[in-house]
C-alpha cells in the first residue's frame, strides 16, 4: 500500500515551498503600492476598433500598446470582427495619434468603432462581498460536514479541515498570480475572480469524497490505528480522485492555456493550477491534517529529539 500518510510532512513543506515565496512576494507588491490589478479595479479607457485589411494578432497588438508606454493593455476580439482594446486612461490626442500609429505599423485601415473612459467594473464593495459570501459558504460547508459526519467522533474537525484546505488552494492561486505578474505582466482582473471562487467550489468538492470514504472505513475498519484508516480512503479514491480530474476539467484547460489565445491564457492557467491544487490537497493535505489533529502532534514539533544512547 502507498504510505501517503507517513509521508505527510514532505507534503506540507512542499505546499509552504510554493506558497511563501508567492505570498511575501504579494505582500511586497501590496505595501510598496505595486499590487497588480487590471482597470476592472481601477478604472481605464475603452478603445474598439476595426482593421479593414491586413488585422494583426492579439499577440502583435499587446506588444504595439506596451511599445508605446501604454499600461494595463488587454486585448478581446469581438463577435463583428473587431478588437476590444482596454488600457490606463488615454486622452483623445494620443488615442488618436494611436490610431494613426496602429495603420502604419500593420499597413492597414483602422476604423474606430468605440473610444470612452470608463470606471472599475469591480469595486471594492463587490470584493469585499465576494469574500463575504465566500466566507458565509466555508460555515455553512463546516456545518453540514458536522451534521453529515455526525455518527464519527470529532465530526466538527473534518470541516475544519476541509476548510484549511480549501484556503492552502486559494493561497496557491494567490501566489502563481504573484509571481506570474512578475515573470509575464499578469494582472488580477474580472477573470482572476471568476476563477478563484470556481477553484473554492471544487476543492471543497473534492475533500468531501476523500472524507466521506474516512467516515465509512470508520464504521468498517474500526480496529486499525486512525493514520493506517486515512490512508488506506486516500488510496482508495486515488485513482478516482486523479482520473475524474484529469479527465473532466484539466486537459480541457490545459488545452485552452495552450490554444486559447493570449487573452485566455491567464485564466486558464490560474484555473488549471488551482484545481489541480485542490485535487492534490484533497489527497496530501486534507487528510493529512486530520491525522496530525487526531494526533496532537503539534506538541511534540518543537521538543528536542533525544539520542539514542540516552534513550
Amino acid at each position: 500500500m502507498i504510505d501517503i500518510i507517513g509521508k505527510r510532512y514532505y507534503f506540507f513543506a512542499l505546499s509552504l515551498l510554493i506558497i511563501v515565496p508567492g505570498l511575501a512576494l504579494l505582500g511586497y507588491m501590496i505595501s510598496s503600492g505595486r499590487l497588480p490589478v487590471s482597470i476592472d479595479f481601477t478604472g481605464g479607457s475603452l478603445l474598439e476598433i476595426r482593421f479593414t485589411g491586413n488585422e494583426p494578432s492579439e499577440t502583435d497588438l499587446i506588444l504595439f500598446f506596451n511599445g508605446l508606454d501604454v499600461e494595463d493593455v488587454k486585448v478581446q476580439t469581438t463577435s463583428n470582427d473587431s478588437y476590444v482594446i482596454r488600457s490606463s486612461i488615454l486622452s483623445e490626442d494620443i488615442r488618436g495619434s494611436i490610431v494613426q500609429k496602429l495603420g502604419e505599423e500593420f499597413n492597414t485601415e483602422v476604423t474606430v468603432l468605440r473610444f470612452e473612459n470608463v470606471g472599475p467594473t469591480i469595486g471594492r464593495e463587490v470584493t469585499q462581498r465576494a469574500a463575504q459570501a465566500v466566507a458565509v459558504a466555508a460555515f455553512i460547508v463546516t456545518v453540514y460536514m458536522t451534521f453529515a459526519f455526525r455518527g464519527v467522533p470529532h465530526a466538527l474537525r473534518f470541516g475544519i479541515c476541509a476548510i484549511i484546505a480549501m484556503v492552502h488552494d486559494v493561497a496557491i492561486v494567490f501566489s502563481l498570480t504573484a509571481i506570474g505578474s512578475v515573470l509575464w505582466g499578469w494582472q488580477i482582473d474580472a477573470l482572476f475572480l471568476t476563477a478563484v471562487l470556481t477553484v473554492i467550489g471544487f476543492s471543497v468538492q473534492d475533500k468531501v469524497v476523500v472524507f466521506d470514504r474516512i467516515r465509512e472505513n470508520t464504521g468498517i475498519l474500526r480496529r486499525l490505528p486512525f493514520e493506517t484508516l486515512v490512508n488506506h480512503s486516500i488510496v482508495q479514491t486515488l485513482q478516482r480522485s486523479i482520473n475524474t480530474q484529469l479527465m473532466t476539467v484539466e486537459f480541457m484547460l490545459l488545452a485552452l492555456a495552450l490554444f486559447g489565445g493570449v487573452t485566455l491564457r491567464e485564466f486558464a492557467t490560474i484555473l488549471l493550477v488551482g484545481l489541480l491544487s485542490g485535487t492534490y490537497s484533497s489527497i496530501f493535505i486534507a487528510a493529512p491534517i486530520l491525522v496530525v489533529w487526531e494526533g496532537r502532534e503539534w506538541r511534540n514539533w518543537f521538543k528536542p529529539r533525544q539520542s539514542s544512547a540516552s534513550a
